[in-house]
């Protein structure tokens, strides 16, 4: 009789287990997401007001989901060049990475935020309801991208945002 083990990793790239948060970082909110520990199954968590102290709303989630890394958007245009965004993105990464105490890495989003609406419009949501849940969903538009690029490669996605200690140049 033949053995049968469900663990059992197909051959090639392998994802690393662990939860991941992705994070949807808009001027006003922030989508959250969140995967499971087998980084199978990427789901929405909830929407962050950017204007009331994100990062310590942050750090809690971070504490309750216990993440291997937290995801964060960079804005690039459609030619994946980085523009004012972009370079606003990094900025605020840095210190985003200094306070949280976690690896912190920066991936492409390039067409999240118009993959979210539209997957949205098809499920039939309207543009009140979608407004509610858009940065959730590109956030798992997001942290989906990462997943596959990570299963394609074997490698973690995008670049890893160095924390500095103060003073540090």
């Amino acid at each position: 009789m033949a053995d049968h083990n469900d663990d059992q990793q197909p051959p090639g790239p392998q994802l690393r287990p662990g939860v991941r948060l992705a994070l949807d970082w808009g001027q006003a909110r922030i989508g959250v997401a969140a995967c499971d520990a087998r980084a199978t199954l990427a789901f929405p968590v909830e929407t962050v007001d950017a204007r009331q102290r994100p990062t310590a709303r942050i750090k809690e989630l971070i504490s309750e989901y216990e993440p291997i890394e937290v995801l964060l958007g960079l804005p690039r245009n459609l030619a994946g060049a980085e523009a004012l965004a972009a370079s606003q993105m990094r900025e605020r990464a840095a210190g985003i990475a200094k306070a949280i105490g976690v690896p912190l890495r920066l991936v492409d989003e390039r067409m999240t935020t118009a993959t979210a609406h539209r997957q949205l419009a098809d499920a039939g949501k309207s543009s009140r309801q979608r407004r509610k849940i858009v940065d959730q969903a590109a956030a798992v538009a997001i942290l989906e991208f990462a997943l596959a690029a990570e299963a394609a490669t074997g490698e973690p996605p995008g670049e890893v945002v160095e924390q500095k200690e103060p003073g540090a140049s």
